[in-house]
């Protein structure tokens, strides 16, 4: 669904993104996970159309991203700035669909959203009146509304409490299998990139470039306790940690050196 080739980005003088090249299949969740300020989000905006890389290219369907595509969706992390204050939780929803659709399909597409993330009883609220984890589920929502193909999500869940993170990460990977949702998430937080992924793509700290592309052959059926709890996971984990660590290559061939012999003994 997604290729991304040599994409490189440079703000005057400083390269922020360096030769990143990788694809995400139809109905995938896949993680990037890299250090703070290493230049994650300048490559969410770039596969976004929301910003021209220097060079590269970044395919969606097989055709060139220019600009924001009609079927795509972002979720970024300040809900409090996304949503409009002055509108009900319903009305945000709908606001992306005023220009393509029918108010009464409009309203239908909102309360069917608001029904997936558990706010089916909150569509006459306004978003002040709800919770931080309660709004980032309206935002949700609203990339949800539009049916999006690809739905980028930028460290959705970073402003909001330990509880309330777990929920959404739950709420995400159940909607994500319900409608078949193809995902690609920036996240800093290494435990949150194994638990809700198929496979993590490790960034290499500025500028950012692909140190790593693992598989996480976990359960498709995941729990925030037994799933965090089992070895298979803390092993992921410490893979990914250490691919932070020591972002170089000779890292990344002993991690897979270890996966390999890992699997062969099992």
């Amino acid at each position: 669904m997604l290729e991304v080739q040599h994409l490189d980005h440079r703000f005057g003088g400083h390269q922020a993104v360096r030769d990143v090249s990788f694809t995400v299949d139809a109905g995938q969740l896949v993680c990037i996970v890299g250090p703070s300020g290493c230049g994650k989000s300048t490559l969410l905006r770039c596969v976004a159309g929301l910003i021209r890389p220097s060079s590269g290219t970044v395919q969606l369907h097989g055709d060139p991203v220019t600009g924001v595509p009609e079927d795509l969706a972002v979720v970024f992390q300040d809900y409090s700035r996304s949503l409009f204050p002055w509108l009900s939780v319903a009305s945000n929803v709908e606001f992306p669909l005023r220009s393509r659709l029918r108010r009464r399909e409009r309203r239908a597409r909102a309360l069917e959203a608001l029904e997936a993330v558990g706010l089916g009883d909150a569509a006459r609220k306004f978003p002040w009146q709800l919770s931080g984890g309660m709004q980032q589920r309206v935002s949700i929502a609203r990339a949800l509304a539009r049916r999006p193909a690809l739905l980028l999500m930028d460290e959705p869940f970073a402003s909001v409490d330990a509880q309330t993170r777990f929920e959404l990460e739950d709420l995400l990977r159940r909607v994500q299998r319900e409608q078949g949702s193809t995902v690609l998430l920036v996240t800093h937080d290494i435990d949150e990139s194994v638990y809700l992924s198929d496979r993590v793509l490790v960034l290499s700290s500025s500028p950012a470039s692909i140190v790593a592309d693992l598989p996480v052959d976990l359960p498709a059926e995941r729990d925030q306790i037994t799933t965090r709890e089992s070895a298979r996971f803390v092993a992921l984990r410490g893979n990914v940690a250490r691919l932070l660590r020591s972002p170089a290559p000779e890292a990344a061939a002993d991690v897979a050196e270890w996966e390999l012999a890992e699997r062969s003994a099992t």
